[in-house]
C-alpha cells in the first residue's frame, strides 16, 4: 500500500502532512511513503531528508496512492490523477471546499477531513485544530511583541523603572490560553475574557486575570461557545471597550470551526487605544474579530497598528508540520489493518472525519 505526501499548492501553504521523522513509522504500519518533489521544502523538510529516511521522492506519485495525505485537499487536477478508490486525509471544509468534495466524490475517492475529528478524549492524537491553534496563539503572542515598541516585562534600572505592558487577550480556547502563557512568559500583565464559564480557571491558571462583564456564559457543545445574539454581542463591546482602551496590545483568538468569526472589538474601540498601541487579530482570515481588520495585512486605525492574520500556523511551518503530521499519522494508525487501508466506518472517530465515500458527500 502506497501512502503519498503531497506537496501543497495553495498560495501562502507552506506546511507539510508529514515529516521525515515520521516515515519509519508508517513504513512499521505496512505503508510504502511516496513524496512529491519539494513537498517539505518550505517547512524546512528536504527530499533528501525523506529519503534517507526510506521514502522514495517521485514526481508521479499521486497516480500511484492508494492513500493520499495532505494539509489542503488535492486541486482537481491532482483528484483525476487518483485511482477510484483511493483515499485522500486533509483539512477539508465540507461547505467551503464544496466544488472539492463534490469532484472527490464523482471520482470515487474516499476522503477524511481532519477539522472533522470529534473532540473525544480518545480522539486527542488526531485533534490537528487544537495542534494548529497552539502553533497560532504563540505566533500571535509574538507578534505583538515584535510590533508593540515598549517592554513587555517589568523593567528595574537605575535609570528608573519601566512598566510592564498591559495585554488583553480575547478568547480562551487553546489559541488564546497559549498566547496568554506566551504573553505572560515575556513579562507582560494580562488580562483575558471569554465567553464560556469554564475559561475563568484556566485563565487564571495562567497568572492572567479574568475580565468578569456581568453577562451570561455562552457554553457550548465540545468545549465552543454558542452564537450571540445581535444585542448580546453589542452589549459586550460596550463593556470591553474600557479594558480595550487601557490595553498596550490586544490579541483576539475567538472562533468557532465551520463560522464565521464574531465581530468583538469595534473600529471606535480600537481607535480609543493610545497611539503605537497594537492589535492581533489571528482570525481575520474567517471574518475576523476586529473591525476592519485585513487578512495578511497591517493596517494603522487612528495610530493603533491591526495585524490581520492570515493561515498563521503556516508562518510557523516547521513546528506546524510536525505537530500536523503526528494528527494524520494517529488517524492513518486507527485506519490501518495488517498493511491495508481498512477504516472502520462505524467507528465514532472515522465517521465523524468522513466526508466522501463510495461516490457520495457523506458530511454536508
Amino acid at each position: 500500500m502506497k501512502l503519498v505526501v503531497a506537496r501543497e499548492n495553495q498560495p501562502g501553504e507552506t506546511r507539510v502532512a508529514i515529516v521525515p521523522a515520521l516515515v519509519g513509522r508508517l513504513a512499521a504500519l505496512g505503508w510504502e511513503v511516496l513524496v512529491e518533489p519539494g513537498a517539505g521544502d518550505r517547512a524546512g523538510f528536504t527530499d533528501a531528508a525523506y529519503e534517507e529516511a526510506g521514502a522514495l521522492v517521485d514526481p508521479a506519485a499521486v497516480s500511484q496512492a492508494d492513500l493520499v495525505v495532505g494539509v489542503r485537499p488535492l486541486d482537481l487536477d491532482g483528484i483525476r490523477a487518483l485511482r477510484r478508490g483511493a483515499a485522500q486525509i486533509s483539512f477539508l471544509d465540507p461547505s467551503a471546499d464544496r466544488g472539492v468534495v463534490e469532484a472527490l466524490a464523482a471520482s470515487g475517492i474516499t476522503a477524511f477531513s481532519m477539522e472533522q475529528v470529534p473532540r473525544i478524549s480518545r480522539a486527542q492524537s488526531m485533534d490537528a485544530l487544537t495542534s494548529q491553534a497552539l502553533v497560532a496563539g504563540y505566533r500571535g503572542a509574538v507578534v505583538a511583541a515584535g510590533l508593540l515598541r515598549r517592554f513587555f516585562p517589568l523593567s528595574m534600572t537605575a535609570a528608573g523603572t519601566v512598566q510592564p505592558a498591559q495585554v488583553l487577550v480575547l478568547g480562551a480556547g487553546v489559541a488564546g490560553l497559549q498566547a496568554i502563557a506566551t504573553v505572560r512568559r515575556l513579562g507582560a500583565v494580562v488580562r483575558a475574557y471569554d465567553v464560556r464559564a469554564s475559561s475563568a480557571e484556566e485563565i487564571s491558571s495562567l497568572g492572567a486575570t479574568f475580565l468578569d462583564l456581568g453577562l451570561e456564559p455562552l457554553d457550548g457543545a465540545a468545549g465552543y461557545a454558542r452564537t450571540m445574539t445581535p444585542e448580546r454581542a453589542e452589549q459586550q463591546r460596550e463593556r470591553l471597550a474600557p479594558y480595550v482602551a487601557e490595553a498596550d496590545a490586544l490579541i483576539t483568538t475567538a472562533a468557532v470551526p465551520g463560522r464565521q468569526a464574531p465581530i468583538l472589538v469595534s473600529t471606535e474601540m480600537v481607535a480609543a487605544m493610545r497611539p503605537g498601541s497594537v492589535v492581533v487579530d489571528l482570525v481575520a482570515d474567517v471574518g475576523g474579530n476586529v473591525e476592519g481588520s485585513v487578512p495578511g495585512k497591517l493596517v494603522s486605525v487612528a495610530g493603533v497598528q491591526l495585524w490581520g492574520g492570515e493561515n498563521v500556523p503556516a508562518q510557523m511551518p516547521g513546528p506546524a508540520s510536525e505537530l500536523y503530521a503526528q494528527n494524520v499519522l494517529s488517524l492513518v494508525g486507527l485506519m490501518t489493518r495488517h498493511g491495508q487501508l481498512a477504516p472502520d466506518l462505524d467507528d465514532e472517530i472515522v465517521a465523524g472525519a468522513l466526508v466522501t465515500h463510495g461516490g457520495a458527500v457523506i458530511a454536508r
